[in-house]
């Protein structure tokens, strides 16, 4: 039986989804592998310098600055942690090569960004031979040393930008695959058969109002306190479900916020499909994920892009304008005009039916992908 090693980590928390709705689905399909999810974060924690003058993880810093919202100056601290990692890449290798004899896979899958160099040369030194695959999970690669290394390997790309960045760099065509979006959870493809003026009377929300849904990936973000004010204001008829993951500060701040119109909070659920076709509209930052959930319930998006915003996601804000399927703002201190743009009946028809044309089926299509590579090698 062929033993794949999905290799992720925890910052974040969509590299981690992306491996783990991927290997359900290869169960669902009940094929023949033993699909083994490694975090990377144990492997290198002997490395890990944050951990050591803070206490906290690499992924731990990177999900509190999330959570916060200290991302301005992002691709600065980026270049800093590119250093540290190439610094440290000797070392990153030597813990490596004692874990792939241990583990001994006949492929390895990485859904991780930053660390591809030292999976990539670790494994032609202990196991030449073995294939080694990058899915991205970011719409775009952002160079250099970010998800696509010159180095012998394939690449699974969720759009065409991304597999040219590939093919730009020198890896031959037959080694970049294109699959037609992101991976999202099976539960994504299931219909949510609900009753929507009911559901939404029984979370104590009009039947009939306009409703959006808020969402800052699982760790929440202060931002949708200032939003919610913000669309609290409007002269629209509005009402908003807003979604704050693991954050119970910002639920809390949230639940205790005076209002003119029905909220309704949510802290950390797996519920979201049902939230989202119980809404019209989606309002979060622009990572990946979360766009991509909300593209499939068939929502338009509206997204904040600024100097806040992490570089690997600046490009994501660019594709939703250029395909019609969303707004980007400079600021959510625009968040009402915007509304109120995006819900104007002739535009917000047609970001519903760009919206519904795509089709995204990238969680079943790479199964098929790796067996090719798994026959290839």
């Amino acid at each position: 039986m062929p033993k794949l090693d999905f290799i992720f980590f925890d910052a974040g928390g969509g590299h981690r989804s992306a491996a783990t709705a991927l290997q359900l689905v290869i169960q669902q399909q009940q094929r023949p592998w033993e699909v083994r999810l490694v975090n990377l974060q144990e492997i290198l924690d002997p490395l890990d310098i944050f951990r050591k003058y803070t206490g906290l993880r690499l992924q731990d810093v990177y999900n509190l600055l999330l959570k916060k919202g200290w991302t301005l100056g992002a691709p600065q601290l980026l270049r800093a942690m590119h250093f540290l990692i190439r610094l440290y890449h000797p070392a990153q290798v030597r813990l490596l090569n004692q874990f792939w004899p241990r583990s001994r896979p006949d492929l390895v899958v990485s859904l991780v960004p930053n660390f591809n160099r030292a999976l990539g040369e670790s494994l032609r030194q202990t196991l030449p031979g073995i294939p080694f695959v990058t899915i991205l999970t970011d719409l775009a690669d952002y160079p250099p040393h970010f998800w696509m290394e010159r180095q012998e390997q394939y690449f699974v790309c969720g759009t065409e930008h991304a597999a040219a960045q590939a093919r730009a760099m020198g890896h031959p065509a037959a080694r970049v695959f294109r699959t037609s979006g992101m991976i999202l959870h099976p539960r994504y493809y299931q219909p949510v058969e609900v009753d929507r003026a009911a559901e939404r009377r029984r979370l104590g929300l009009d039947a009939d109002t306009p409703t959006g849904v808020i969402l800052f990936g699982g760790q929440g973000a202060g931002v949708m306190l200032r939003i919610a004010d913000r669309l609290d204001r409007v002269a629209r008829d509005l009402q908003l479900i807003l979604i704050c993951g693991h954050n119970q500060k910002l639920r809390r701040a949230l639940l205790r916020r005076p209002r003119r119109r029905p909220w309704f909070v949510e802290g950390f659920t797996t519920e979201v499909p049902y939230y989202m076709a119980l809404s019209d509209f989606f309002v979060g930052k622009p990572g990946p994920g979360s766009i991509s959930e909300a593209l499939a319930m068939r929502l338009p998006v509206i997204v904040a892009s600024n100097a806040w915003t992490m570089p690997q996601e600046r490009y994501n804000a660019r594709w939703l304008r250029e395909n019609g399927l969303g707004l980007v703002v400079r600021s959510f201190h625009q968040i009402g005009a915007a509304v109120e743009e995006l819900l104007e009946p002739s535009s917000f028809e047609g970001y519903r039916a760009r919206a519904a044309q795509l089709s995204n089926r990238a969680v079943f299509e790479i199964p098929d992908i790796l067996e090719k590579i798994l026959e290839m090698a």
